[in-house]
């Protein structure tokens, strides 16, 4: 026998090391102890990259509801992809002066964003009308992933996209004032700080970059929906084909 610390020789019945001083049954002691940490420890999870792949192979489950009514839910893809054609081909130019109904819509969204961000100062405030408005369908896509709902998700993410569009005709008017405000005012008549854009962009000095800021974000923009009616068609196609 042999001590299990320094390896010198020990007798049947010895406590103590001669060459260590390691007392025996206290590292038994200690041995045992360690065995059944190592049994009561819980197996270790999957890693980032497991949990990774397995939250976007579940973008790719389609709700149970789409499996229910596949044919409805085709028709939804098919007038997100036409009506979201209609927008992503128009120009800046026209997604001034003619915007989609949605502007209404993600209007509401932008002034509240002023007001909620406002407490922050004033060019956070100014900000916060676009992060407002690109905040909600952010939202509401996270909350209904959590449920989960995919397509209603690729929806959100489509509305997400379509704010850019929405953000971006503003963005590129900064200097030149010409689209109505709220209010019915226009930047070139309303004073400094009206026009979110044009006091955002002067403030750091980008002002002159206003059309190619925004036509930037034009094009994100509709890189996100055309994404969105992607995801939305492979949940509508996986769902009548019947895939988990």
């Amino acid at each position: 026998m042999r001590c299990p610390k320094c390896d010198h020789p020990r007798t049947a019945g010895q406590t103590t090391c001669d060459g260590c001083g390691l007392v025996f049954h206290k590292y038994d002691a200690y041995l045992d102890r360690q065995r059944q940490l190592e049994q009561s420890r819980t197996p270790p999870g999957p890693d980032r990259r497991e949990r990774l792949a397995a939250w976007l192979r579940g973008l790719a489950v389609p709700p149970d509801s789409l499996r229910r009514y596949p044919a409805a839910y085709a028709l939804l893809w098919l007038g997100l992809a036409v009506w979201g054609g209609a927008q992503i081909t128009q120009n800046l130019h026209e997604l001034g002066y003619q915007p989609s109904v949605l502007h209404n819509v993600n209007l509401p969204f932008h002034e509240a964003g002023h007001v909620v961000f406002g407490v922050f100062g004033r060019f956070i405030g100014s900000l916060g009308g676009t992060l407002g408005q690109l905040l909600i369908p952010v939202i509401c896509g996270i909350a209904l992933l959590r449920r989960p709902d995919t397509f209603g998700a690729a929806v959100c993410l489509w509305w997400f996209g379509q704010n850019f569009l929405d953000i971006a005709p503003y963005m590129a008017d900064a200097r030149a004032g010409q689209l109505p405000l709220v209010g019915g005012n226009y930047g070139r008549s309303s004073p400094y700080g009206f026009h979110d854009w044009e006091f955002l962009l002067g403030e750091t000095g980008l002002l002159a970059w206003d059309k190619a800021l925004a036509t930037v974000t034009l094009n994100l923009g509709r890189l996100i929906m055309v994404a969105s009616v992607a995801w939305a068609g492979l949940l509508v196609w996986r769902g009548r084909r019947g895939d988990a």
